[in-house]
């Protein structure tokens, strides 16, 4: 079967489901999405990946990674291979010198750890056209690049009233996320990674 391309479009929390999210994915050439539900840990995992915090210890997904990396397997890809019952499934595509392996995994792992490999994510037609939604841009998020969720959507509002330039204000953010990931308080450092992405943007210059 023919494999098609999905990116990862916003993930945000559900209504239906308490402490569950919806991880969005988009086939890369059209307009079908791919909402698929997982659980908090897996969505932190995913989105301080994305939005490039770095935990202060490892998380399960960051210890997988290197111990495949240290045995030399190599993940090549991850395709979301099957749904039965309303549940996915999906499948790691390794390789161990010039032998292929195939993992079974949870989508939501399978997806944590592709995106810490930089590795693409596919899946089949036949699961987009049972599962997959039609949806205008605006109702599905942000895109990858500019990714919110849970753990980075609320602005910082905890400056002190000492700070009195941006420039300031700035490095004491930057020692706050040092403290935050210290204390792995990972949703506050992306809150606070989140306010200076907005002081250094053109429109508050």
């Amino acid at each position: 079967m023919e494999k098609i391309k999905l990116k990862i479009l916003g993930i945000s929390s559900t209504q239906s489901q308490i402490g569950s999210f919806a991880l969005v994915l988009g086939e890369e050439n059209g307009n079908r999405r791919l909402p698929i539900i997982i659980g908090t840990y897996e969505a932190q995992a995913i989105a301080l990946e994305i939005e490039n915090i770095k935990p202060n210890r490892p998380m399960t997904h960051d210890l997988i990674v290197s111990i495949a990396k240290t045995f030399g397997l190599e993940l090549e890809e991850v395709i979301i291979s099957d749904l039965k019952e309303g549940i996915f499934y999906s499948r790691l595509i390794m390789r161990a010198e010039n032998e292929s392996l195939e993992i079974d995994a949870r989508p939501s792992d399978a997806i944590a750890i592709a995106v810490r490999f930089k590795v693409p994510i596919y899946t089949y037609d036949f699961i987009l056209q049972e599962a997959g939604i039609i949806l205008k841009e605006s109702e599905v998020g942000p895109s990858s690049e500019e990714l919110q969720s849970k753990f980075s959507k609320e602005p910082y509002s905890g400056k002190p009233s000492e700070y009195t330039s941006k420039e300031e204000y700035i490095k004491f953010l930057n020692r706050k996320i040092k403290e935050a990931i210290q204390q792995e308080n990972y949703e506050e450092a992306a809150r606070l990674r989140d306010e200076i992405s907005r002081l250094n943007s053109p429109s508050q210059s």
